[in-house]
């Protein structure tokens, strides 16, 4: 490998494993690594990180002092400003950590941002959305996350909330908290738990015996139950495509992205539901929007390191 090239460092840290990915300036994926989650608000925590990236240095035979950029996603709002302020899934410093990867990676800007504003742009710059200029992230997980790009920026917002679409309300008579504390919002129905509570509901009302469910936001079983023919797991689908089209239908009403990209666990049964939640959201859209394209992600549980680099990337390319 040439000696002068920079490399880039995306970390995407999960509830239960930190994923380390070393790209080259074209975007290229040159290798990846895991370390279980430790405190990051603590050396070792932030020793167990660099070591990952000396482990990705190393096995490209390059030196620390080639890493130009290190994008982190983290699960908590990050705002305009960069200064992460509430952190309330992951223990973190984010002061220290990004002072002891620049003493480690002397050469390289350290930023942070939200993980699922991470995927999107990790899905704009090398899967299902390159070559858009807007696009807006649908991750379909135990909760509902998202990430709205616009004119090739991501929209990170004033207090770190842009993206939150999970928390658009699509029911205000709804009596049940949503985990944020509000009521009505399109995770309670759209997401995986939200499925599987439209499932039970179904259900309860016609008196019928659910499949087995190993868990809140077992999507899979229902899904699988669908593909069988049982009709109450069709229906629980069908209620979920009707609330996601009507929180694509308010999105596209303010952003009219080029494209949706649905991501997360449960898009991988999207064969179940992706051409309903089209017609339907056709159905309902601002004639303008009606031809908005809605897709499946392409890189899986990469997307956010792929994102993270790409935004490090973007950081340093404006400094030269």
């Amino acid at each position: 490998m040439a000696e002068n090239k920079q490399y880039y460092i995306g970390i995407d840290v999960g509830g239960t494993s930190v994923k380390l990915g070393l790209f080259d300036e074209e975007g290229d994926l040159l290798g990846k690594t895991s370390v279980p989650t430790p405190s990051l608000a603590c050396g070792e925590g932030h020793a167990a990180v660099i070591g990952g990236i000396e482990q990705l240095m190393g096995a490209v035979q390059q030196p620390m002092l080639f890493v130009r950029g290190i994008g982190l996603a983290v699960p908590c709002p990050v705002p305009a400003s960069g200064v992460i302020t509430m952190a309330a899934n992951i223990e973190i410093d984010a002061q220290a950590l990004r002072e002891a990867l620049e003493a480690r990676c002397p050469y390289a800007l350290v930023r942070y941002v939200n993980d699922a504003n991470a995927a999107a742009m990790g899905e704009v710059w090398r899967g299902s959305a390159q070559g858009h200029r807007s696009m807006v992230m649908v991750t379909i997980g135990t909760g509902l996350g998202g990430g709205a790009v616009v004119n090739g920026d991501v929209i990170d917002g004033a207090f770190g909330a842009g993206g939150e679409i999970g928390h658009i309300c699509v029911n205000p008579a709804e009596e049940r908290a949503c985990g944020c504390g509000l009521h009505g919002c399109l995770e309670q129905y759209a997401s995986a738990s939200g499925l599987v509570n439209n499932y039970l509901h179904v259900c309860e009302q016609g008196g019928i015996e659910p499949v087995e469910l190993v868990g809140p936001s077992d999507s899979r079983s229902v899904f699988d139950a669908a593909r069988a023919g049982d009709e109450a797991a069709l229906a629980a689908i069908d209620v979920t495509m009707d609330y996601l089209s009507l929180g694509l239908q308010i999105i596209s009403a303010v952003v009219d992205p080029e494209v949706y990209v649905l991501g997360g666990g449960a898009s991988a049964s999207a064969d179940m539901f992706l051409d309903s939640l089209r017609a339907k959201y056709a159905a309902r859209a601002f004639p303008a929007s009606r031809a908005t394209a809605i897709e499946v992600a392409s890189l899986g549980n990469d997307a956010g390191i792929f994102g993270a680099a790409y935004m490090a990337l973007r950081a340093a390319a404006r400094e030269v």
